[in-house]
């Protein structure tokens, strides 16, 4: 498929649904070959290998350089190590349409669905997922691509343009690391290719693992990032990287994952509150941009604007219609998913048209001092390819806007208040609203456990009990979000449709099943205090068989090393008893 300007329009004509062609198998680069591969280790040693490049693996699924071929389109040109991805996918997503026009350096993401083969969840990820804030998890079915693409005149190329892409795979939502990352490695890559990026991947392996809570030192190419991996038992707003006497002097990055909010955000100031709303819900939404980087940058933003409760629906940063989704997402025999998109073709105006919520973006345009903000309008009006920016959708908001914070978000664009300033205000106000929105709904849920004492080492624990809608709603009266919140509307109507999303049945899940490993941990320890000897004295051989094979079960069921806790078990029954 042609990406140059040279080739002129490749995913099709407008309104006419784009040919489709196929990638080039990857060529794989031949110092990364071999037994001494990430994955060549892991398979014969096992998920916990300490092999030369297990280290690589923590932080990297695989490095992909893809290429424009001109007899094939994109091709991948290196693939390290050589694992079990969607190779075409990769391709596509790695460069922009010809849509976007981008020449010189671009940056942007995506995020695609693993091969089935590639879902098992290895057991780092698991200890890393246990102590991670559940938005910044290890994915275990989508890998996220980070791509740093060239586009620049070239001479000594048939066509006269050098394209190609440097794409880190990862299962990791860390954003800002890896496009900061790139932004140090690219550059260099492109200029030397190959042997630059062997030795970078060598020192990557050399990083220690992404430990949360701790403050790590990552050295590449003779610059030291300095990132603090955020824990679930951080306070909400991060806590901030400590510098450490470190030479060269350590570049410090205050976050690893979070965007700049206000410039994804400051054409829909006075529509933040709907699209907080379209995503606490899990609205099919689709968002329209000029290029790749607005349209990433914006869906990942959305994602994020519901933190610290992770969006459990699927989104994709950047879409084409070359994913494998396509046909699945743009159906018209049945209701739009629940998911997130951002596109850059136009035909997606077309084929959208039954989407309930499309955002309509252009390149920022300014009213003076202040950036030109869209309008809300009918989705009947959306039917031409030059559509005009806006949010083109029939929902109406439960809450009304918070017209002190576009005020104050308006006053500091006058001002000349810096970028960073205006995302940590709008980032705080987010934060606030949803924690607004959840306090009661953790509330609830915790008076849902049993009381403790109610936990005895001699039955089963009881029950966490149900979840009411009804009930919970008549403590909204009293405990509801107006206790923190100045926000007035109709809370009520938003948590009923709250509960028919997979937002809701996300978190439900997630809190139910700490729950239930907090009351096993409880009842655990109750049996750990419990005088099981004097318990036997006035009871039956098959009382006291009944329970070892309770307890037996139990501490399997809990991962504990039964052996040592059931031996002594055996002198209930003297020396001669049959076993």
């Amino acid at each position: 498929v042609a990406r140059d300007p040279a080739a002129g329009l490749c995913d099709g004509e407008p309104g006419r649904e784009p040919r489709r062609c196929r990638c080039s198998d990857p060529v794989a680069m031949n110092p990364f070959d071999g037994p001494g591969s990430p994955r060549a280790g892991e398979a014969e040693d096992g998920a916990d290998s300490r092999g030369p490049w297990t280290r690589f693996s923590a932080w990297l699924e695989c490095v992909c350089v893809v290429t424009f071929d001109l007899e094939l389109g994109q091709a991948i040109e290196v693939l390290f190590p050589v694992v079990c991805v969607q190779k075409t996918s990769i391709c596509y997503l790695s460069f922009p349409d010809s849509y976007s026009g981008c020449l010189g350096d671009t940056q942007f993401s995506f995020r695609l669905r693993q091969s089935v083969g590639r879902r098992a969840s290895r057991s780092r990820d698991d200890v890393y997922n246990r102590e991670a804030p559940v938005t910044l998890q290890s994915e275990t079915s989508h890998f996220f691509g980070y791509v740093y693409f060239r586009q620049v005149k070239d001479v000594s190329v048939k066509r006269g343009y050098f394209q190609k892409s440097l794409v880190l795979v990862s299962r990791l939502p860390y954003t800002h690391l890896f496009h900061s990352l790139l932004q140090i490695i690219a550059p260099e890559f492109f200029e030397k290719l190959e042997p630059c990026l062997e030795a970078v991947c060598n020192e990557i392996d050399q990083w220690p693992s992404p430990e949360p809570g701790l403050t790590v030192n990552l050295p590449v190419m003779g610059v030291v990032l300095q990132v603090r991996i955020p824990s679930k038992s951080d306070k909400p707003g991060g806590s901030p990287v400590r510098q450490t006497n470190l030479l060269p002097a350590p570049t410090l990055l205050p976050t690893i994952h979070e965007l700049d909010l206000f410039r994804c955000f400051q054409s829909v100031l006075v529509h933040l509150q709907m699209l907080w709303e379209l995503t606490l819900l899990g609205e099919p939404l689709v968002v329209m941009a000029p290029s790749p980087t607005v349209s990433s940058e914006t869906v990942l933003a959305l994602i994020g604007s519901i933190s610290p409760l992770k969006f459990c629906c699927d989104f994709r940063p950047y879409f084409t219609i070359h994913d494998s989704e396509f046909r699945e997402y743009t159906t018209r025999t049945q209701a739009p998913p629940s998911v997130v998109l951002g596109v850059t073709n136009p035909f997606f105006i077309k084929t959208f048209q039954n989407w309930p919520h499309i955002v309509r973006l252009a390149e920022v345009r300014m009213a003076g001092d202040l950036p030109k903000q869209v309008k809300v309008k009918k989705l009947s009006k959306l039917k031409t390819l030059d559509t005009k920016p806006g949010i083109y959708t029939a929902y109406k908001t439960f809450l009304h806007k918070d017209k002190i914070l576009i005020k104050r978000l308006l006053k500091g664009i006058q001002r000349k208040r810096p970028s960073e300033a205006q995302s940590a205000i709008l980032r705080r106000h987010l934060l606030e609203l949803t924690q607004s929105f959840i306090i009661p709904l953790e509330r609830y849920m915790a008076s849902l456990m049993p009381l403790q004492r109610s936990v005895t080492p001699w039955k089963t624990p009881p029950q966490i009990r149900p979840f009411s809608q009804d009930e919970f709603m008549a403590t909204l009266e009293h405990a509801g979000p107006q206790l923190t919140s100045l926000l007035k509307g109709d809370w009520m109507g938003l948590y009923r449709k709250f509960f028919r999303s997979p937002n809701f049945d996300g978190w439900y899940r997630h809190r139910h099943k700490e729950m239930t490993q907090k009351l096993e941990s409880l009842h655990l320890e109750v049996i750990c205090d419990a005088d099981l000897l004097g318990w036997t004295k006035d009871k039956s051989e098959v009382e006291i068989v009944d329970l070892i094979l309770k307890l037996r079960e139990k501490l399997v069921s809990s991962g504990t090393h039964v052996r040592s806790f059931i031996q002594p078990t055996e002198c209930f029954w003297g020396e001669n008893n049959p076993k």
